[in-house]
C-alpha cells in the first residue's frame, strides 16, 4: 500500500526508473536511497517498500531484515567512504516523510565537533551549492553496490 501524498510512496511507484541514487539497493522489505539534499556524500536513507508510520507497524520480516540491512550499509560506507563510524537515526516526523525511514550517515573522522551526533542534521538541506550533486551521488551508489555485492539486489 502506498500513500499518494508520501515522497518515499512516490518514488516507489516509480521503482523501474528510478536513477541509482535513488536506488542503491533493494529487497522486497527495504529500498536504499542517497539522500538528495545533503552536504554528505553516502548519506543514505532505507526506506520500507510499503507506507509504514511508525516502527512498531513493521512486518517481523521487515523488522527482521532491518538490522542485517544496517549493518550491511555501515560495512559497505566504511569501505566506500572511509568513515569512523555510521550514525543510525530515526524520526519520520517531517511534513510530507512521515514515511518510516532510517538515516544512515558515515561520519568521517575528522568531523568538525559541532556537527557530531545530532549536529550532524546540520549538513542536511543544505544550499544547493553545498549538496551532493545527482552526479555525485549516482557515483556514490554505483561504488556501494560494488560493496554490497549483490546483497541482496544491488541494482534495479
Amino acid at each position: 500500500m502506498t500513500t499518494p501524498d508520501c515522497y518515499a510512496c512516490g518514488k516507489e511507484a516509480e521503482f523501474d526508473n528510478l536513477p541509482p541514487r535513488e536506488c542503491v539497493a533493494y529487497d522486497q522489505h527495504w529500498r536504499v536511497v542517497h539522500d538528495f539534499n545533503t552536504a554528505v556524500p553516502g548519506w543514505l536513507v532505507l526506506l520500507p517498500r510499503r507506507h509504514v508510520a511508525a516502527v512498531h507497524d513493521l512486518t517481523d520480516a521487515e523488522a527482521s531484515a532491518l538490522g542485517v540491512w544496517q549493518v550491511k550499509l555501515s560495512r559497505a560506507l566504511r569501505n566506500v567512504t572511509g568513515c569512523a563510524k555510521t550514525y543510525v537515526v530515526q524520526f519520520a516526523e517531517a511534513e510530507g516523510f512521515a514515511h518510516v525511514h532510517f538515516h544512515i550517515v558515515p561520519r568521517m573522522a575528522d568531523l568538525q565537533p559541532e556537527h557530531r551526533g545530532t549536529g550532524i542534521f546540520e549538513l542536511l538541506r543544505r544550499p544547493e551549492q553545498e549538496r551532493v550533486t545527482a552526479d555525485q551521488a549516482d557515483e556514490v551508489a554505483h561504488s556501494l553496490r560494488a560493496r554490497l555485492h549483490g546483497y541482496p539486489n544491488a541494482a534495479p
